[in-house]
Formats: structure tokens, sequence, C-alpha cells
């Protein structure tokens, strides 16, 4: 079976589950609702042989509604065909069911999106932060959440001081002297008191 056979078929038995069909340079990429998500990702497991979940992403649409869309990338690695479902979610909802008991790599892939983004995945075996730590109120990949980060309760554990930037942090000149002593740091004394 073909790719393009492979696709037809799925399209035919899903035909009313399948909102939409975009085929871009050689990408295929359906719309599906979110409630038909997890029938239609078995299916394309078991009986269609996409075994391989690339990646899940999210993105977005700030302003729009339904706010979210839920991406997940499929690659069948005995016939070489790539697919990616699609499902939007609003922002009330924010809520998807999880695909992590069909491919296992989708348990991380839904841990960041919820980190990141604040969409919950529903039957998922270990929903917390996998980033940012828990109790961060935030979720900082929404568009509505500043670019400076918001103010934060968490003292200044990583940096002491401010790292020189002379020609960047990691710049080193080139000599016959190791790493550690080409490293602009150890070339200011000042900061190896």
């Amino acid at each position: 079976m073909t790719g393009a056979e492979l696709l037809n078929s799925l399209i035919r038995l899903f035909r009313g589950k399948i909102l939409s069909r975009v085929e871009f340079r050689g990408e295929t990429s359906f719309t599906l609702a979110p409630q038909d998500l997890r029938e239609i990702a078995q299916f394309c497991r078991d009986e269609l042989s996409f075994d391989y979940l690339l990646d899940i992403s999210s993105v977005d649409f700030f302003g729009d509604e339904p706010r979210f869309e839920v991406v997940y990338e499929l690659y069948s690695l005995k016939l070489g065909v790539h697919l990616r479902l699609k499902i939007a979610v609003s922002e009330e909802v924010c809520a998807v069911d999880t695909v992590s008991d069909i491919w296992p790599t989708a348990n991380w892939h839904e841990r960041e999106i919820y980190d990141m983004m604040g969409i919950k995945f529903t039957n998922h075996p270990d929903l917390r932060r996998i980033l940012m730590w828990d109790g961060y109120p935030f979720f900082p990949l929404r568009k509505d959440f500043p670019l400076e980060g918001k103010p934060s309760e968490m003292p200044d554990v990583a940096f002491s001081q401010a790292a020189p930037m002379e020609g960047g942090p990691f710049v080193t000149l080139p000599s016959t002297a190791t790493t550690k002593d080409r490293e602009p740091r150890a070339r200011r004394p000042d900061l190896n008191e």
C-alpha cells in the first residue's frame, strides 16, 4: 500500500470525523475534533502502521477561539509515511485526552505542553510540571506571557554575579593554553579572587 492509498483509506473510514485535509509540500495534515482523537490515533497505530510518534506540539492563537491547537506528528517506519493530526482546543476546556497509552513517548511531550501552555491531558499517568517548578502559577509559552517574564519570589540561586560579556562568556582566544586558561573569565583576575 502506498502512502497516498493509506491516507485515502483513513479518509474513507473516518469520513465524518476528519474535519479537513491539507496537503502542503508533500506533507498531509488532518484536522480532527478532540473527542475523535483517541479513536483515530489508535487506528493509525494498529491498522495503518503509524508506529512512531515523532512529536506533539501546541500553538497559541491568542485572541482567537479556539485559542489552542495540539499537533501530533506521526510516522510509519514500515511504509515511510508521515502524517500530522491537529485538534483545536478552546481556552475554556483547555483539556485533551492523553495518547500516552497508545504511544508511550507522548508522556513527556504532553507534560511539557501542560507545563508551558497549560493544556491538560486527561487520564495522563503523571501529569505534573517537567520544566518549571511545582506551584509555578504561569504558562511561559502562552502569547500573553510577557517576554521579560514575571516577578518571582524565588531567590537568585543560579547566579551570584553576572557573567562577563567580553566577546561572549564562552569565546576563547587561540593559543596553546588549555581551554580553562583561554576562557574569558580566567583572564580577569578580579573574578578569580
